[in-house]
């Protein structure tokens, strides 16, 4: 009998599925190269469990990476929820610098995972998705210079990539991006200030 790899998985089985990806993220996190019978084990399932999820390494690291994504794009509409256009999308900027630096290790797990060969990174897609909906609730209110695609936050945002998570990266990266904010407000129509040529 064939499993459908779509139909919804039995409760428990979902629960084992969950707790395998909660242990591989904290430990592939601590050490990007964490074997696998080890995750197993502190998450309770036997290797069979195991690798009925999870064929291979590659297969756990990209799921792990796709979910981690899936909850940082999925704040950014939350956000617009509790908050006005501008402070949700700088508060869902801290949210993306608070992945990137404290995933380091998970980072290097993805690298090692993707550099064995046929197997890619899996693409930005759900932030782009995320900074997309941001940017247009923006230029809505006029909160932000008109205009601004994903692909501009993403480079302007790029100088977080380049601090170690080891530093006390927290005020440094709140100062990058309040001053991000600075140059996304400036010229905003709804800011009474002087438009900024497209």
């Amino acid at each position: 009998m064939q499993h459908d790899k779509d139909a919804p998985l039995r409760s428990d089985a979902q629960r084992n599925r969950e707790r395998i990806l909660e242990v591989a993220l904290a430990e592939l996190t601590l050490c990007p190269d964490a074997p696998l019978s080890a995750i197993a084990r502190k998450a309770g399932v036997g290797q069979g469990t195991f690798y009925r999820n999870f064929p291979n390494r590659e297969a756990l690291v990209l799921e792990i990476y796709r979910h981690e994504m899936r909850q940082v794009a999925d704040s950014a509409a939350q956000l617009l929820e509790q908050l006005p256009p501008d402070r949700a999308l700088r508060a869902w900027m801290d949210r993306l610098a608070e992945f990137g630096m404290t995933k380091a290790g998970l980072a290097d797990a993805i690298r090692l995972a993707t550099s064995k060969g046929g197997l890619t990174k899996p693409a930005h897609t759900p932030v782009s998705d995320a900074a997309e909906l941001l940017l247009r609730a923006n230029d809505r209110v006029g909160s932000i210079r008109p205009g601004m695609t994903p692909d501009d936050l993403v480079l302007a945002i790029g100088g977080l990539w380049q601090m170690a998570p080891t530093d006390d990266w927290r005020p440094r990266a709140a100062r990058l991006l309040d001053l991000v904010m600075d140059g996304l407000r400036a010229g905003a129509p709804g800011a009474g200030g002087p438009a900024v040529p497209s």
